[in-house]
């Protein structure tokens, strides 16, 4: 049974690709807010889960991590309808 849990666990590079698109989904947020809210919640969470050595909870871990990046996915979408018209403070150019 042990086999089959750990043939159910991702790969590094399955791991790495989730994480890379996690972050190109929260470039995709118009609110410089939201956005940085994106990166910072992904890298905590693979921050959090770094330590992880039992293959279910790794699955565990990447099938919620896959769902974040569709919830993150539809709200990009929706937050792009609604962008704000002047930019933040902190993307104004010097």
């Amino acid at each position: 049974m042990a086999s089959a849990a750990a043939a159910a666990a991702p790969s590094k590079p399955e791991v790495l690709a989730l994480f890379r698109s996690l972050l190109r989904t929260a470039r995709a947020f118009c609110d410089y807010n939201v956005r940085e809210y994106a990166k910072r919640r992904a890298a905590d969470g693979f921050r959090r889960n770094r330590g992880l050595a039992d293959p279910s909870a790794i699955s565990a871990a990447f099938s919620d991590g896959k769902g974040q990046l569709e919830v993150a996915k539809r709200q990009a979408v929706v937050y792009s309808l609604y962008a704000p018209e002047v930019k933040s403070v902190m993307e104004l150019e010097r």
